[in-house]
Order: C-alpha cells, then structure tokens, then sequence
C-alpha cells in the first residue's frame, strides 16, 4: 500500500518552501504533495496518512504569518491513526534564545488537541550540531528537536545534508509504522 504524504508549509521569505521542495524531491516523483497553508485550509492534512508540517520562527519566538492565521485551526484537525512529522526553519545566532520556538509552539499545540492524540510522531531530529541559548522545540532531556531544524541563516552550508538524512530516517521510521 502506497502512503499518501502531505506536505503543508508557510512561508514568508521562501526558504520554508525552498525546504519543502527539497524534502519533497528526496521522495519518489509524486510521492508527497506541497501545500503552501496560505492557499489551502489546514484540514486537508486529514486527507493524507502522512503530515509533514513546515514552519518557520521569527524575531523573538513568533509564529510564522500564515501559521499564525491558522492557528485556530489546528484544534479542529483530525489526525487520529496518521502519521506526523515536523520540520522548522530559524536562526540560532541571531535569535539564540528562541531558536525554533515555533516548532516546539507546533508540537505543543498538535499535542494539545483531542484530534492528534492517536497520531504517530516521527522524525524527531538530534540538537548535535546546534548553537543556541534555549529552544521551546526541544525534548528528551533537551537532545532532540520535535524536528528537523534548519538554520539558513547561520548554518546554510549544512541544509542539504541534514534534510536527506532527515529524509532517510522518516522512510526508514515509515517502514516500521
């Protein structure tokens, strides 16, 4: 059985969906779908098994704008018995005590709601690599990040790298779902 994938991002600056672009070309040619959330309601994420969510953090800890208009919406998703993977975009340097906030801000809502409590979680990624002051994304002790973190600001010459590995480890935890 073929998983359908979603990919639903926002995207100010681009290089949130520059980011999805590339995880989806590390995916079979029509393997996983983008949806810019400022085009699309956020409940079309029920009609895929997998949900890849793609946000960025701005300033100091802030949603990204189109995540932010769509906010309320996450409380009314059903992502029961599918399958959830996160991946954020922000700068460690300039913003090193909020380094991906938005992401943690993400998970913390998703687990938040009644309709995602039966949802898998995968693709939780390594802090290894990272130099920040905090981060509301992290768990497990502090040694991972709910997921992929991308810095394009500071750290643009590991992207490429991180998001085929982060690629390799969603079809390998896939696998096993």
């Amino acid at each position: 059985m073929t998983l359908r994938i979603g990919l639903f991002y926002g995207s100010t600056t681009c290089f949130t969906e520059i980011a999805a672009e590339k995880i989806q070309a590390q995916f079979a040619p029509g393997e996983v779908e983008l949806f810019n959330i400022k085009d699309v309601p956020l409940k079309q994420a029920e009609q895929f098994d997998v949900i890849i969510f793609g946000l960025s953090t701005w300033d100091f800890g802030e949603i990204q704008e189109d995540w932010e208009s769509h906010w309320p919406d996450i409380a009314e998703l059903n992502l029961n018995g599918k399958v959830v993977a996160l991946f954020g975009m922000g700068d460690q340097v300039g913003y090193t005590d909020w380094f991906q906030d938005a992401l943690g801000m993400l998970h913390d809502e998703l687990a938040a709601n009644s309709g995602t409590q039966g949802c898998t979680r995968i693709g939780f990624w390594p802090n290894q690599g990272y130099d920040f002051a905090a981060s509301k994304a992290l768990i497990a002790e502090g040694e991972f990040f709910v997921g992929l973190a991308l810095d394009e600001d500071s750290q643009y010459e590991y992207s490429e790298e991180r998001i085929q590995k982060w690629c390799d480890q969603l079809k390998a935890e896939l696998a096993s779902v």
